[in-house]
């Protein structure tokens, strides 16, 4: 059923008129079909009408839903990672801010891997009697350089909105760090086990990427987001070359990757981890210095 002709063009070139109690059923949403799909068309072509229902829209509720509509239109879609995390109980703001982590996005994350990858690649080619040297070199940079790229202004492009969220600086750290260090430690691990024939010596990283990781934020600190961790990557570079220059037999293993050189890591990173909790307040002074 449609609405029947009522005589006149009168304001608006048609012959006839949508009744005023339909034009506000129609502006409450409750006009159902086909006068809806009627009174859709005929308001298209008649000004009196469409004068008549802006006359019958309360002006309060038709801003309020304009408003909403706006909000609603505007606000980012969550993507994959975010709906995930806000399923799993995180809250909104702390989901926002993990999946905006530059090292949890997919660029980074394949560019990992194409770089573990062609590293196992090529000590795979080696004889499994000798030591997966570069392996047990890379590794343990990766995990650095993520957590390195998750903090500060000169990295992160979501540091502003990272300022103004209601999470103490600190806080803020440790969450991308435990999000970013668990996705790291994994893809290591993963390419661990494409190296079955060097049996655990394939493990050294783990221990020094942990000890290089805390460090380096220990330092981030005092230092900065940049300065720290290039230092210290760039001190277990010249640890290595020392630790080669030293090496008596090229099937021996460097100095880091032995039992001592393990403990030694370990240490190191119980003694960051320690200094990094003493100067947590140095993230929120950063953080308002920033704002």
């Amino acid at each position: 059923m449609t609405y029947a002709k009522t005589g006149g063009a009168a304001g608006g070139g048609t012959g006839w008129h949508v009744p005023e109690e339909d034009l506000r059923a129609y502006a409450r949403g409750d006009l159902a079909a086909p006068l809806l799909w009627s009174a859709d068309t005929h308001l298209a072509a008649c000004a009196h009408c469409r004068g008549v229902l802006a006359g019958a829209v309360d002006p309060v509720a038709l801003d309020a839903g304009w408003d909403r509509l706006d909000a609603e239109l505007d606000a980012p879609r969550p993507g994959p990672l975010e709906s995930l995390l806000l399923r799993l109980g995180v809250a909104d703001h702390t989901a926002r801010l993990l999946a905006a982590t530059p090292a949890l996005r997919r660029s980074w994350l394949g560019a990992v891997a194409a770089v573990l990858l062609l590293t196992v690649a090529v000590t795979a080619g080696h004889t499994a009697g000798g030591s997966p040297t570069l392996f047990l070199a890379l590794a343990p940079l990766l995990p650095l350089a993520g957590v390195a790229l998750s903090y500060g202004p000169a990295l992160d492009p979501t540091h502003e909105m990272a300022v103004v969220a209601p999470t103490h600086g600190f806080r803020l750290l440790m969450i991308r760090t435990v999000a970013v260090l668990a996705v790291g430690l994994g893809l290591n691990g993963l390419a661990t086990l494409a190296l079955p024939g060097y049996g655990l010596r394939a493990l050294g990283w783990l221990l020094p990427a942990l000890a290089l990781t805390t460090t380096g934020l220990a330092l981030t600190a005092r230092l900065g987001p940049v300065l720290a961790p290039s230092l210290v990557g760039g001190g277990w570079i010249a640890l290595l070359v020392t630790a080669e220059a030293a090496r008596v037999n090229a099937g021996d293993p460097l100095a880091p990757f032995t039992a001592a050189g393990q403990g030694v890591s370990a240490l190191v990173a119980a003694l960051a981890a320690g200094l990094l909790i003493l100067l947590r307040d140095r993230f929120d002074a950063g953080r308002a210095n920033a704002a």
